[in-house]
């Protein structure tokens, strides 16, 4: 399916378009990062010295939080050293502006539509076909991670494309309020990380503008039931996850038992930590050691 009625055109670093209707494979880069414009929004891709077309690669995708964009989120999680290291292509896209200005995600009956609705769901899965036609990409391992309105954005294609994720990462995110509007096809592996003194998207659940969202315990609970794993998880070691707090101040928690088509949940708790917590240097490794473990079955 083609993206969008888009334009798209290589830029180094900023702006440039040209009318096409869909990004032609040379736009994208071969090696390396470029931005390109896709349906009137940026996307940067990154693609690793090792990446042979000859061999499928796993793809990662970051997804900015309200207000913020795709350079900041790449500059907050540093995906793009682990892109070299690991091997994967990585693609970070920017959401579109609402009617106060910034940036957003059309996301979940919570978050965070202010003023127009774009299909955000659709752009996102079809922007990741785009780029499996641009490169050799494993389709049993694409992935997704967000912070905060990213994160909402995280579980909404989790629901709605489970045919095409294999696992994503939300910091300090949340899934839908109404479990209903989730019904994934195929078992998606799960990492709900979250602050435990977050004051903006609360560990205990909330509202943003009288829009409720679910706990981070409910999060959790609706990925146990919708991957059919057995409710009694496992304690696994403390990791350093923000370099503000004391050293393995993160409890992590893992429920693997009865997990449908090998996927796994996991919840790591930030003892501590804000909304947009310091991340250290052993965060990133972590998060996509978890996004690279799942394979789509």
């Amino acid at each position: 399916m083609a993206l969008l009625a888009a334009a798209a055109v290589l830029v180094p670093a900023g702006c440039g378009a040209a009318d096409d209707p869909a990004p032609p494979t040379s736009a994208l880069p071969s090696q390396g990062s470029g931005t390109v414009e896709i349906g009137g929004r940026k996307l940067t891709v990154h693609v690793p010295e090792s990446y042979d077309p000859a061999k499928p690669a796993p793809l990662v995708l970051a997804l900015h939080g309200y207000s913020s964009n795709a350079a900041e989120v790449e500059t907050y999680f540093r995906l793009v050293p682990e892109s070299e290291r690991r091997g994967f292509v990585y693609a970070y896209p920017d959401g579109s502006t609402d009617d106060r200005g910034d940036q957003f995600w059309n996301a979940t009956d919570a978050c965070c539509a202010f003023g127009p609705q774009p299909d955000d769901s659709r752009y996102l899965s079809e922007l990741i076909s785009t780029i499996q036609a641009s490169y050799r990409i494993d389709p049993a391992r694409v992935s997704l991670i967000g912070h905060s309105n990213g994160g909402f954005m995280a579980f909404r294609m989790a629901c709605d494309h489970a045919d095409q994720i294999s696992a994503i990462v939300s910091l300090n995110g949340a899934t839908w309020n109404d479990p209903a509007r989730c019904k994934p096809s195929k078992p998606v592996s799960v990492l709900a990380v979250h602050s435990e003194t977050d004051e903006t998207i609360a560990l205990g659940g909330g509202d943003i503008d009288g829009d409720a969202y679910p706990s981070a315990a409910g999060t959790v609970s609706q990925w146990l039931r919708l991957n059919r794993c057995a409710s009694t998880g496992r304690a696994a070691p403390n990791l350093d996850l923000d370099r503000n707090m004391p050293a393995a101040e993160t409890s992590v928690r893992v429920y693997e038992q009865g997990c449908a088509g090998g996927s796994t949940v996991q919840a790591w708790t930030i003892k501590g930590g804000s909304h947009v917590p310091q991340l250290g240097p052993d965060f990133t490794p972590a998060v996509t050691g978890f996004l690279l473990a799942a394979v789509k079955r």
